[in-house]
């Protein structure tokens, strides 16, 4: 389990609520790319193809109205596998364009593989709808395909809408889990002190998580994520 920047690097662990590792580490480059570059790879061609590629990915999209570019943006890692952005993008801090990037796409794949897990948390750390449910845009007690919709969502407007928007939704959406995890914490710490320190653990880097996306929407709107 890796975590950079403090918030939840998805490459290692994933937003997993259980705090447990996820089963690979992230592949190579294609070898064709590296044979490409003398002398192996370099850290800072890399960094450059990083931001080259989110900046690129996003404007493409922004200026398309073609709605299959879109779903196949959108089903990415679906489609290819995490490993073949997760050498480019996983490594890229939570304050550049790729790293905000890479984040949002584990988001949404963390939330469609957990749909049901993560309504029953949210429905603990929103019990009454707040702010965070407006601006999430979820229903106060979401089932699992709210859940999936919402993902989804916050993926697609990142792409087609208000970017800063979106990352605003996703750090309100990953507060309201790490809330409900936190409870979840308190609630074994008498019983299970071990299994406790792992939620309460999870939830305070999904907090950090939030904040690095609340803090690339104010980089976005000041023209310096990039």
């Amino acid at each position: 389990m890796q975590y950079g920047s403090g918030s939840v690097i998805s490459s290692r662990t994933g937003f997993t609520p259980t705090g447990s590792p996820r089963p690979s580490r992230p592949g190579q480059l294609d070898p064709g790319v590296l044979g490409g570059i003398p002398g192996g790879v370099d850290p800072e061609m890399v960094s450059e193809m990083s931001h080259a590629s989110a900046a690129a990915l996003l404007d493409r999209v922004r200026h398309s109205e073609d709605a299959a570019l879109v779903d196949r943006v959108l089903t990415l890692v679906d489609r290819e596998g995490v490993d073949m952005i997760a050498e480019l993008w996983s490594h890229a801090p939570a304050d550049t364009l790729p790293g905000i990037l890479w984040r949002l796409y584990m988001l949404r794949s963390w939330m469609r593989s957990n749909r049901d897990l993560i309504a029953r948390l949210w429905r603990v750390g929103e019990p009454i709808a707040t702010t965070a449910s407006a601006i999430a845009g979820v229903d106060q007690a979401p089932d699992a395909d709210d859940i999936a919709r919402t993902a989804d969502s916050i993926l697609t407007g990142a792409f087609t809408g208000d970017f800063a928007v979106a990352l605003e939704r996703a750090g309100a959406f990953v507060d309201v889990v790490a809330l409900g995890l936190r409870a979840e914490g308190q609630h074994w710490a008498e019983r299970d002190a071990t299994r406790a320190a792992r939620l309460l653990h999870t939830s305070g880097n999904l907090m950090t998580t939030g904040h690095d996306f609340r803090h690339g929407a104010q980089l976005w709107r000041r023209g310096k994520l990039d």
